[in-house]
């Protein structure tokens, strides 16, 4: 990092929760996988655990009905948890389905060691080098896909030692796990997260960071020290962050100005208090559907039994997959097939996008055009289906003029 710019000043930071509050009784039964590496022999690891683990949810600590509850038979009894979870992270809808639901809630459990961050807009979080006394505890992060595919979270909690009574410190989310955008767009990666105000660590600053990932490669998009309000260098110059939102309501979520082929890829959301941090992860995918134009435009007139070249570019896709097609409606209205002619292979642009071309040799004799009719060219991708169209006119025919039309 170059250097830090000041963006925002404010006197008292108070962090509240954007969540919805629900009462105890809308708080689900959470099933989870508790996960942990155990140490190997002769300096091997040996692999990971998995345990059955169940956790309890209540929003104030002072409701002992969950601990009253009976546990499933087939876990440990040492893998259940009653959690305490001011902010009601883990009881919004998509995180209890309906009974019977095919799509189920993800849910996994790891011991967490509370340590400082070597980055360095988070170290001011921990430039004392003092340990406090409330990291001695049991600590746990929890990691959540909820059943629509889209809410995603993460949580750590902090148990007294031995006990099973954990409460939630810090959860960030977002509700777009999965985004789909056009080029130019501007597009929102939401990220909010949450710090528990009773904790002694809520009132001792914060820092967020934002990093990409695609294909094994990556690179930091933005990051903020909270505690000293600078935001580290980077080359990004269309990202930005809701200053005023975070410092009030937790909200960290990224805004991409106009959306190009570079920034799809996976968006990792970073949240560091003192010694502690969580995260989540999003996928951006940008999408732009094919523009066709099909060569010569309009076609030449010819005589029955002549063969015409025509060509069909589709221009400005991405991503790289899609399927050309020719389609022939003659004067009787009948429709066929006629393939997908000669294809060429993929150009990429500065840009990013990509074209591609199919070339199309009819025959009117050997295939039947009769006195004509309408040759379409059809571009079958993930943005949606493109048709370009063009009229075919055999001499002696009343076919109508030769004027393309397109349509999407």
């Amino acid at each position: 990092m170059n250097g830090y710019a000041t963006i925002y000043k404010i006197v008292c930071i108070t962090l509240t929760s954007s969540f919805i509050r629900a009462s105890s009784d809308n708080c689900p039964v959470m099933e989870c996988w508790f996960v942990q590496e155990k140490p190997g022999r002769g300096g091997f690891s040996a692999p990971v655990t998995q345990e059955k683990s169940v956790m309890y949810i209540r929003t104030d600590s002072g409701d002992d009905s969950i601990t009253q509850l009976s546990p499933p038979a087939d876990i440990d009894l040492t893998r259940v948890y009653y959690v305490t979870d001011p902010a009601a992270t883990f009881c919004r809808a998509p995180l209890h389905p309906a009974e019977g639901s095919v799509k189920k809630t993800q849910c996994e459990i790891n011991p967490f060691l509370p340590q400082p961050s070597l980055v360095s807009w988070a170290t001011s979080l921990t430039e004392s080098g003092q340990s406090p006394i409330h990291l001695q505890a049991d600590w746990f992060s929890v990691a959540a896909q909820g059943s629509d595919g889209q809410l995603v979270m993460s949580a750590i909690m902090r148990a007294p030692s031995g006990s099973k009574e954990p409460q939630v410190i810090l959860s960030i989310s977002s509700r777009t796990a999965a985004v789909r955008s056009r080029l130019g767009e501007q597009v929102m990666l939401d990220c909010g997260f949450w710090v528990n105000p009773s904790s002694p660590l809520a009132g001792l600053g914060f820092s967020v960071d934002w990093r990409y990932q695609f294909h094994g490669e990556g690179r930091l998009v933005l990051a903020y020290d909270g505690k000293n309000d600078r935001l580290a260098d980077t080359a990004e110059t269309d990202a930005v962050l809701d200053f005023s939102a975070l410092h009030e309501t937790g909200n960290a979520s990224l805004i991409l100005e106009e959306a190009q082929v570079r920034h799809s890829g996976t968006y990792i959301c970073t949240v560091y208090l003192p010694n502690l941090l969580a995260q989540v992860s999003i996928d951006l995918e940008v999408v732009e559907p094919p523009s066709l134009s099909i060569f010569p435009s309009p076609l030449p007139l010819i005589l029955s039994g002549q063969a015409v070249s025509m060509q069909c570019e589709a221009s400005g896709f991405v991503p790289l997959s899609l399927e050309l097609g020719w389609e022939f409606v003659g004067a009787d209205g009948q429709s066929r097939s006629l393939g997908q002619g000669s294809m060429s292979g993929h150009k990429q642009a500065s840009d990013g996008t990509y074209s591609q071309s199919s070339r199309l040799e009819l025959d009117s004799s050997r295939l039947g055009l009769g006195r004509g009719g309408e040759v379409t060219c059809v571009a079958k991708h993930t943005g949606g289906t493109r048709k370009a169209k063009v009229t075919l006119n055999v001499i002696g025919s009343s076919n109508g003029d030769t004027k393309d039309k397109k349509e999407k």
